[in-house]
């Protein structure tokens, strides 16, 4: 992954001499919501069918859309690099806007030659813009003076820009997502304290949860006088203590009573080995592991790190389940084909450093299709996972690098610690959800917001809705 620079890091151009009608280019681009923010920057083009999600949900368009001149920018970028490329002049442009472009639609851009004007070096091209459902959003021709002298350049490496996408934005777009789901029933075990109790009325009240509070009534009720919080119409299971909670809780689940367990006060271990015991009816065929959903100022996208609170030291077949339930993460919050970042120290496979070995073998499994749904690569390290830039300067070529989706952690330890150092010192928003046993489990930290809190439980209610459309874990007899 060191070494040479391949044709992505260099620019060279096609001159008019070489290029035959009918000859074609094309780029692919996935947009984001920073792509909007930014071409509002530099147009000064506020309007708020692009920026504000509660206006354009009124509109006739129901939703955020691009500027429709984004993608016109993507044509003028294959024009200028690619086909013909450098030392080209743009002399027009025409350009018929067919269909909206939203964020996260993948638009392939393609010019294609029409006809060549000797005399004035001049070609005019075909153009459009075609997403990822098949449908041409943009179509148009551009006229360019074709250049008349070879340039080949190493391609130059821009500077990285990153807009300050608060953590509110990102609730609240979740929250949009789920605003058409019913709630959902969940059992809060043992909510024994402010913050766990206030957790879930907070979530009842936001509309997304129905929750059964499984603990000791006496403590539930006395924590709820102490808050002023109204139990009001709020089912509850009394049990003794902690354990009896847990254990009560894992028999709802196992009877479809409730779609769904949340974390109280009570030990993580302790919930979890009650969910996983071998008579609960909620274990499956794949390891259950614990995934962050994470979304910072300082990355353009929501990412996943994994697994940071449940799998201390795990091998490969475990590592290959943590990756898997990722996987199924991602398409359940909508990402149809995420790209898997496999970290360690460095990006080569080394015998002295096992993360390096295990990384290999995942992706060889992913190629092998043991392993689907998803991109995979590594080992990277952490700065070519989410860095386009330092993977550039280090000769790495991947599909992943610079852009990874899903950030798959050596062991406990290292991913505790970078998801607690994104929260804490990069500003990130979090949620948390436990994936391979039948129901979600949102598994919340005593330090945890209440944003936090909420964001987890929409995750949840996005996973159990993927799990009645059609996902099922394979099998129930698996070690856990």
């Amino acid at each position: 992954m060191t070494g040479t620079l391949d044709h992505q890091d260099l620019l060279r151009n096609r001159i008019f001499d070489e290029i035959e009608i009918g000859e074609t280019a094309s780029l692919q681009r996935t947009l984001t919501t920073e792509d909007i923010q930014l071409f509002a920057l530099q147009s000064g083009d506020v309007n708020p069918q692009h920026l504000d999600a509660d206006f354009a949900a009124s509109t006739p368009l129901r939703g955020i859309v691009a500027h429709g001149m984004w993608a016109g920018m993507l044509i003028s970028a294959l024009l200028g690099t690619r086909l013909p490329g450098a030392g080209t002049i743009y002399r027009s442009q025409t350009l018929r806007f067919l269909a909206p472009v939203r964020v996260a639609d993948t638009l392939m851009v393609q010019v294609t030659v029409l006809a060549k004007d000797a005399d004035k070096h001049r070609l005019r091209l075909a153009c459009s813009c075609i997403n990822q459902d098949g449908v041409t959003v943009i179509e148009g021709e551009a006229e360019v003076v074709a250049p008349l002298e070879r340039v080949e350049r190493p391609r130059t490496a821009l500077p990285e820009i990153h807009l300050g996408a608060g953590s509110q934005q990102g609730l609240q777009r979740l929250l949009a997502r789920v605003a058409e789901l019913d709630p959902l029933r969940v059992a809060v075990v043992h909510p024994c304290d402010a913050a766990s109790l206030s957790a879930a009325l907070d979530a009842r009240d936001a509309g997304l949860l129905s929750p059964v509070l499984v603990g000791p009534r006496a403590k539930i009720e006395a924590v709820a006088a102490a808050g002023q919080l109204s139990l009001d119409g709020i089912d509850i299971e009394d049990t003794a203590h902690s354990h009896a909670a847990a254990a009560r809780a894992v028999e709802l689940a196992a009877s479809g009573q409730v779609q769904a367990l949340m974390k109280g006060s009570l030990h993580t271990d302790e919930l979890m080995s009650a969910a996983l015991a071998s008579s609960a009816g909620l274990r499956t065929k794949q390891r259950a592991s614990h995934c962050f959903i994470l979304q910072t100022p300082h990355y353009p996208r929501p990412f996943i790190v994994t697994d940071a609170a449940i799998n201390l030291a795990p091998d490969l077949p475990q590592k290959a389940d943590i990756v898997r339930n990722a996987i199924t993460l991602a398409h359940a919050i909508g990402l149809a084909e995420p790209k898997v970042a496999i970290l360690a120290a460095v990006e080569t496979v080394s015998p002295s450093m096992p993360a390096t070995l295990d990384a290999a073998a995942l992706c060889k499994m992913a190629d092998r299709g043991q392993i689907t749904g998803a991109i995979l690569d590594g080992p990277l390290a952490f700065d070519n996972a989410v860095s386009a830039a330092a993977a550039r300067i280090k000769g790495i070529s991947s599909p992943v690098a610079g852009q990874a989706d899903i950030l798959v952690v050596p062991d406990l330890e290292s991913g505790n610690m970078l998801a607690k150092q994104l929260m804490y010192m990069g500003d990130a928003a979090s949620a948390g959800i436990v994936l391979g046993i039948k129901v979600p489990v949102i598994l919340t930290s005593r330090a945890d917001s209440r944003e936090s809190r909420i964001a987890s439980c929409a995750v949840a209610m996005l996973l159990a809705r993927h799990f009645r459309t059609g996902f099922l874990y394979t099998s129930d007899a698996a070690d856990a």
